[in-house]
């Protein structure tokens, strides 16, 4: 008896079957791109989670600030009535919100317990941030580009502590490799928008420009062809921010005295670490697979038997833009090892595609010495091998970084004693810039002194400024007459690091102690 059989068409692998196009918002993506983009997002958001929660602390003072802001926004309107910093240029009249769009897109995370929120919103931004940076790989069909985004996860150790702080970091890096991308693609239009964007969004907008810049200057170097479109639209957005806005003309004010001080001096005023260099010993520790990615960019450039295209030579100048504004400020470890990443996956793309493409090796006898599937994605193996161990070690660093934070609950204490004891708006002279963050947070009841930048209140009036700095170094007996008379303030807190001033202080018959914690003492003036 014979058995008929039926011939089967050959099953095709599931990750091909789903490789069919799909409309989303009106446009056509590929199924499989979808799903791989969310994939690379569910790991993106688990390693940034795991990170961030790995303590209840928050990894940044000015991050309280920022989701106070949002909160405020939520409750009180989109343009509350900022009088918390009287003797700076962010007084009540003045006032720019150079993170309005900033703060409006933490909204969503201010319901609920606040360091929560902000935690929370630290991870999503950072892994939307990094995905994309997944899509520029994948629009420029870079082999394995999932690979590649992922390294952003390994690259340093730096920059993974700076992406988990709850500042715009992490969404700026997303616009400006948003605008690479459009750039690439020739989408120069967009620019006008993303500019425009941009200066709502964050300060550091003037990279855009830098962005643009470097674009145009590759192009026209390789080949020789000078477009200077992109330019115009990115400036005439920029440009359109700047004026369509809801607190000018004090933003173009404010824009001058904050980013002027920064490039011509960083270290005239002491306004945080991020602003002073890393030393090559640090660079070392901290981001070492950034350094090493660079170099194998520039090695393969020259394993490459082809010319170096503008996309190309557009990622190496950016990955050498930002790694010298990483020899100036240490904040700017938040771009390089980033666009070293970048400019990596540019160059290594040829030789990359050739190994996918390339027929099998033969050995004696004619024989295969690699199967041809082994053998096209050996660059993948070596990839993934490479990976594992550096996004452990950077996850384990990273997780360490973030628990040596302080506690969040810092100044909870004085903060609810002064608004328990104080009348509303009292202003509250602080020995430190940089409490100011925590004390906002926990008391918008007080006024205080200088906070955020210490520039803004040295620029508002720069005899109070030394006055303030000398009286809280210790260096002016009986304060007590000073603080009262020239900074109208009745109330002076202080940490307990400050023995300099503490001791003055203790001198001052002015002065009466009324408040002491673990972490904190208030005097008040009396005798006046």
């Amino acid at each position: 008896m014979m058995v008929q059989t039926r011939n089967h068409p050959k099953q095709k692998p599931f990750w091909h079957s789903v490789d069919r196009k799909v409309k989303v918002i009106g446009r056509e993506f590929s199924l499989k791109t979808i799903l791989t983009g969310i994939l690379l997002w569910i790991v993106f958001l688990l390693f940034m989670g795991l990170v961030q929660f790995s303590t209840p602390d928050m990894p940044d003072n000015d991050g309280f600030y920022h989701i106070k802001m949002a909160y405020l926004m939520r409750t009180e309107g989109l343009k509350p009535d900022f009088v918390w910093l009287p003797l700076t240029i962010l007084n009540q009249r003045e006032f720019y919100n150079h993170h309005f769009l900033y703060h409006v897109a933490l909204i969503p995370f201010t319901f609920g317990d606040l360091v929560l929120g902000a935690k929370w919103a630290a991870v999503f931004f950072s892994s939307l941030a990094f995905l994309v940076v997944w899509r520029l790989f994948d629009r420029q069909k870079i082999p394995y580009a999932g690979l590649w985004a992922l390294g952003l996860l390994a690259v340093s150790e730096a920059f993974i502590f700076r992406m988990s702080i709850t500042r715009a970091l992490s969404l700026s890096l997303a616009v400006i490799v948003l605008a690479l991308h459009w750039l690439l693609t020739g989408k120069h239009k967009r620019l006008l928008f993303l500019g425009f964007v941009f200066v709502w969004f964050y300060n550091a907008f003037p990279l855009l420009i830098g962005i643009v810049g470097v674009y145009v200057a590759a192009v026209w170097l390789v080949e020789r062809r000078l477009d200077i479109r992109p330019l115009l639209y990115s400036a005439g957005g920029i440009a359109g921010g700047l004026i369509i806005n809801p607190y000018f003309p004090f933003n173009l004010i404010f824009v001058v005295q904050h980013i002027l001080p920064k490039l011509v001096d960083t270290t005239a005023i002491s306004v945080g670490n991020e602003w002073f260099p890393y030393t090559t010993r640090q660079l070392l520790i901290n981001s070492p697979l950034a350094l090493l990615v660079f170099v194998s960019a520039v090695l393969a450039l020259g394993l490459a038997d082809r010319r170096m295209d503008s996309r190309t030579a557009t990622g190496f100048f950016l990955a050498c833009l930002f790694g010298l504004m990483l020899f100036q400020a240490r904040r700017f470890v938040e771009y390089f090892p980033a666009f070293a990443l970048i400019f990596a996956a540019f160059a290594w793309a040829p030789i990359l595609t050739d190994l996918r493409t390339a027929e099998p090796k033969l050995g004696h006898g004619g024989k295969k010495i690699l199967g041809h599937a082994v053998q096209s994605h050996l660059p993948a193996l070596v990839m993934i091998a490479i990976l594992i161990p550096m996004t452990w070690t950077t996850f384990q660093s990273s997780k360490a970084s973030v628990q040596g934070s302080k506690p969040h609950q810092l100044y909870a204490g004085v903060s609810a004693w002064l608004e328990a004891n104080t009348p509303a708006g009292e202003r509250i002279f602080q020995s430190d810039w940089d409490d100011f963050p925590r004390l906002f947070f926990y008391n918008t009841h007080n006024t205080y002194l200088v906070g955020l930048d210490p520039t803004y209140m040295q620029f508002y009036d720069a005899h109070l400024y030394d006055e303030w700095v000398e009286i809280t170094r210790g260096r002016v007996e009986n304060p007590s007459i000073k603080i009262a008379e020239n900074f109208g303030a009745r109330y002076i807190m202080s940490d307990l690091h400050h023995d300099g001033f503490l001791n003055q202080a203790e001198r001052d018959p002015n002065l009466v102690e009324v408040y002491r914690d673990a972490e904190a003492v208030v005097f008040r003036v009396v005798g006046e």
